[in-house]
């Protein structure tokens, strides 16, 4: 079975991390598997590019113009076409849309969707009219793969009518995931700064108004009163860092909060923090959320997406209402208050993520999904590796 993954990437988060576990484990059990990378033209290397490389996975550099480029969309599918890919999987609302407004005839390859998660951009927004362009794109795709059962149901029964629905939730490679947790700090900045600060608070992801950060910076203002020598690291990048940065000096928190901007190594990180912080207004099912699971750090989360299953209700960590500034300060400062709660938490969530959590079996999931659109057991193909950059309009 030979299969093409299309995302346009902003740098190695949940998605992108998701995406290269899954690739890996569609290799090892036979599948011919190819990541298709989109990006500006001029933008360099990304991020998914050479982690994927350092992997030995297939990737395409595809260089494109930004937006919804059709043009440069109608190059990329009679390249997929003559590289003779039995089926498309998109990652993001870009090639759902790009893939469902091709004509079918044209088209001639099936498409795989897996929902990461709904932004739920401001009205009027060009992210929101993309957005509302992408649900109605979903029910011209063969497969759409939410990655919680709460995802699922925002799904309306007009797309399920038209299209396969299968939930699969996201899985990690847990052997690399404790091998990053070992290994050093970087940069510099970071090992300095938690050298200084105790205890150290994280939150990791875009810098995006549904992520919550703006939340985060709110209810650490409140943990500095507990604890005067405590710091607080945002890790990632993204349209709100100025705006971020601002309410940081606005509330006195310049000496305090560092935003180091993209790190590769998350799992190091996570394994030198007190607490892992999920302040999103919108979720679907955070890697970060599972990585922290894995490495035994304590977590304070939103009740949004599958973030309260996965906890199992507060089971494996604290939940908070989410856009609750003060709920979240009071979670987290009981978090570090109750060290014996939190290791009895962090030890039950560890041993969880490592059952139910795993790559292989996403990776099996996915095979049947691609097995069902296909209508056949499907083959086993050549593996292999390689490196190709291709440049369009």
């Amino acid at each position: 079975m030979k299969v093409l993954h299309l995302i346009d990437s902003g740098g190695l988060y949940g998605a992108e991390k998701m995406l290269l576990s899954l690739a890996t484990e569609q290799q090892a059990l036979g599948l011919d598997v190819t990541i298709l990378s989109a990006g500006e033209h001029g933008c360099g290397e990304k991020p998914i590019e050479a982690e994927a490389a350092r992997l030995g996975l297939k990737i395409i550099a595809w260089r494109m113009k930004p937006g919804l480029n059709i043009k440069s969309m109608l190059k990329l599918v009679r390249w997929a076409r003559a590289k003779q890919f039995e089926l498309l999987h998109s990652h993001g609302y870009k090639f759902n849309i790009l893939t469902a407004i091709m004509p079918r005839k044209f088209l001639c390859i099936p498409v795989v969707t897996t929902l990461h998660g709904f932004v739920r951009a401001r009205r009027y927004t060009k992210m929101w009219f993309y957005e509302l362009l992408d649900r109605f794109a979903l029910k011209r795709l063969d497969a759409v793969c939410p990655v919680s059962e709460s995802m699922r149901d925002e799904i309306t029964p007009w797309v399920a009518s038209h299209t396969i629905v299968q939930v699969v939730s996201n899985g990690l490679d847990l052997r690399e995931i404790h091998r990053h947790a070992d290994d050093s700090l970087a940069p510099t900045e970071i090992k300095e700064f938690i050298a200084h600060h105790s205890p150290v608070v994280v939150g990791v992801g875009r810098l995006s108004h549904e992520k919550g950060f703006d939340l985060l910076i709110g209810s650490f203002a409140t943990v500095k009163e507990y604890w005067p020598k405590a710091g607080l690291i945002i890790v990632g990048e993204g349209p709100m860092r100025s705006e971020l940065r601002k309410k940081a000096d606005e509330t006195g928190l310049s000496d305090s909060c560092l935003m180091p901007g993209y790190v590769a190594n998350i799992p190091s990180i996570l394994s030198a923090a007190s607490v892992l912080v999920l302040s999103s207004r919108t979720e679907g099912l955070p890697i970060t959320l599972l990585e922290a699971m894995a490495v035994g750090v304590p977590v304070v989360a939103s009740d949004v997406g599958a973030i309260p299953s996965v906890l199992e209700e507060g089971e494996l960590g604290r939940l908070t209402p989410a856009g609750d500034c003060n709920a979240l300060a009071n979670s987290i400062t009981e978090t570090l208050t109750d060290s014996a709660s939190a290791h009895r938490k962090t030890e039950a969530a560890r041993s969880h993520v490592e059952a139910c959590y795993s790559a292989r079996t996403m990776a099996q999931t996915y095979t049947d999904v691609y097995r069902s659109v296909l209508g056949r057991d499907g083959g086993h193909l050549r593996n292999g590796t390689s490196t190709e950059a291709v440049s369009n309009g």
